[in-house]
This record gives C-alpha cells, structure tokens and sequence, in this order.
C-alpha cells in the first residue's frame, strides 16, 4: 500500500492521515459521529509492548490515561486478545478506573468477556481437545528437532508455545508447525501462528469474529481497529466486512518488522504501544 502515515510524533491536537480513501472516511466519521465509534485495540504488541515472558507485559504506562480520556467521547471500547480475559484486564490495569466504566475486554478471541461496569467475566465451557492437548504437549516438545528454549504458555482456552527464547527461535518456529498441526487436528483445535508464538485453539475463534459480533451487538457507526500481529489480520478482515457493507473503518498498524503484511494492510502505521498512546490521546483531543 505504499509509504504509510506514522502517528508516532503526533501532538495531542494532531491526527495523522491515514492511506487510502477508505482510511480516511473512516477516521472522517470517527470524527464527525463520536458517539457511534467503537474502538478496538489488541493488548500484546498494541497496548502493552511485547516482552520475552508474557507474565511481565503491562500496559503501556500513559495507554490507561489515553482510554479514560477517549472513553467517555465514543460509544465503546473493547480490547481484543487472545489472553484469558481477567489477565488482561490484570496486566492492563484496566479494573476500577473512573472513565473507563463501559470499557469491554473480549478475551480468548471474544469467548471470554469482562465488562468493567460489572466487574464480572462472562464464558462458555472450555473446548475438551485443550485439555488433551496440554497433556501432550510436554513429550511433543522434548522429542521435536525445536532444541531447548522452547516453552508452554497455559491461556484456560487455549494453549501456546513460544519459541522467542530458543538459541535460533525463527529454526525452532518451523520445526514446531507441523507437529503441533498435527497435533491440534487429532483433537479437533487449529494451530495460529503469531510472532515466535503457536497458538492452539479451538476453530471459530478469532479476533474478526469477536469484533464483528461486538460491532453489531453496539450499533457502531465507525470501528477502529489496531493490531500488531498475524492474530490482528481476522480483525482486520472484519473492518473490510464492515466498509463493504456501509460501515467506516480505520486500520492501524503498531508497528512490527516482524509483520509486514499488517503494515500493509493498514490506513495508519504507528510506532508499537507508543504510538498507538499518541494517537489515542490526539483523538481524544480532537473530539473535545
């Protein structure tokens, strides 16, 4: 899609222009109709910045200050993760903050939710082949051509193996694919991959689904969506759903080298968390 704008130096008054026509009546009628907009963040890589140990992310430190600001001026935002939505909520800081009361966290792609105004998270029973997967996986692991390095995340719903910490983690990445494919298949779950990260799970959730659902439930007039990883591209899938049948958009990108095809899928490319917290804010000051 060509040279992207970059909202990473963006003064709280400044909005960047995003690529595309599309882009741009998209962030248009964010603007212009506040009250309809929902917007939507990823947490991981989006809002918090991505670290070896997933047990250490947090939230960009000035990103809950950006939420309370927006919040109050749209109809709603969500966070959209894969992680169980009660870490999310933990790490982000998000529980108990004047302003962010009608702040929602989809978790596990929408099969979780908390809703700040109640406190309360809200799930179906958890998927069998999880359970039969994790009981596997140990073995797998220690028989695999991946080397040390390798290891497991538990998510409830879902269950990850990250190889950022292996002596060549793009090696170990490749050698992991197809085991665990096979793997998820035996058990009825699919295997997403994400940066140094292969997530199984169960079929039917992902972002774009749980954004779609959300969108419709809330009426949104306009929907901005921002992401960082392969995760985000269902996501991103959905607000082009959304635009083809009358509903605005805006895709941002914060940014990753790791993931190219979501730079060039998006309106707007920010500067991981940092920037996602600038533009934010400038949106904020912009509705008033």
């Amino acid at each position: 899609m060509g040279s992207h704008s970059d909202s990473t130096h963006a003064s709280h008054d400044h909005l960047p222009t995003p690529d595309g026509r599309a882009g741009r009546d998209g962030l248009d009628a964010l603007v212009s109709r506040p009250a309809r907009a929902v917007v939507a963040l990823d947490f991981d890589g989006t809002l918090a910045p991505i670290v070896p140990d997933p047990d250490q992310a947090r939230a960009h430190p000035d990103a809950v200050p950006a939420l309370t600001a927006l919040a109050p001026k749209v109809a709603s935002v969500a966070v959209i993760t894969g992680r169980p939505a009660e870490v999310a909520v933990r790490h982000g800081g998000f529980a108990d903050v004047p302003g962010l009361e009608h702040l929602v966290v989809l978790g596990h792609y929408g099969a979780e939710r908390w809703d700040a105004a109640t406190g309360t998270v809200t799930a179906p029973d958890p998927h069998p082949g999880v359970a039969a997967v994790r009981a596997e996986l140990p073995a797998l692991l220690e028989r695999s051509a991946a080397g040390p390095g390798t290891w497991i995340e538990e998510k409830g719903r879902s269950v990850a193996v990250h190889t950022r910490r292996a002596d060549d983690p793009q090696a170990a990445f490749d050698a992991l694919r197809a085991p665990l494919s096979d793997l998820a298949g035996r058990h009825g779950l699919i295997v997403e991959p994400g940066r140094m990260v292969l997530e199984l799970r169960p079929p039917g959730m992902d972002k774009g689904a749980a954004l779609l659902a959300y969108a419709r439930e809330t009426g949104a007039g306009s929907v901005l969506y921002a992401g960082d990883d392969l995760g985000d591209l269902p996501a991103f899938a959905a607000v082009d759903e959304l635009r083809s049948a009358g509903t605005p958009g805006l895709l941002v990108c914060s940014g990753s080298d790791e993931v190219t095809e979501l730079r060039e899928r998006a309106d707007v490319v920010v500067d991981g968390p940092a920037g996602v917290v600038a533009l934010l804010r400038a949106l904020a000051a912009r509705l008033g």
